[in-house]
């Protein structure tokens, strides 16, 4: 087993309360992570925006910022009945002292 700590962490948003995102996060970053990723579709999205505003602005102020936000869609479900969603990726990163 590897002694390295992980350089980046992955939180993927869905239908949980906002507050279990924030404190995975909060986590992640409590635990030597220099950069987290928030990732949510379709109308998780909005959940997403709020836990990296919340972690940013009432958990960790002044020791994170966003980095990047990526933006795109996916197409899911079956052939001839595909639809397109949304996709989000906040990239929240440790504020280099």
């Amino acid at each position: 087993m590897s002694t390295e700590k992980p350089s980046e962490g992955i939180i993927l948003v869905g239908q949980k309360p906002t507050m279990n995102y924030v404190l995975a996060t909060v986590i992640q970053f409590n635990q030597g992570v220099d950069r987290v990723i928030i990732k949510a579709r379709g109308r998780a999205i909005s959940k997403a925006v709020d836990t990296a505003e919340i972690t940013r602005t009432r958990f960790l102020p002044d020791q994170i910022t966003v980095k990047e936000v990526k933006i795109s869609s996916e197409k899911v479900g079956e052939p001839g009945k595909e639809r397109t969603v949304s996709t989000i990726e906040i990239v929240l990163e440790r504020v280099k002292k």
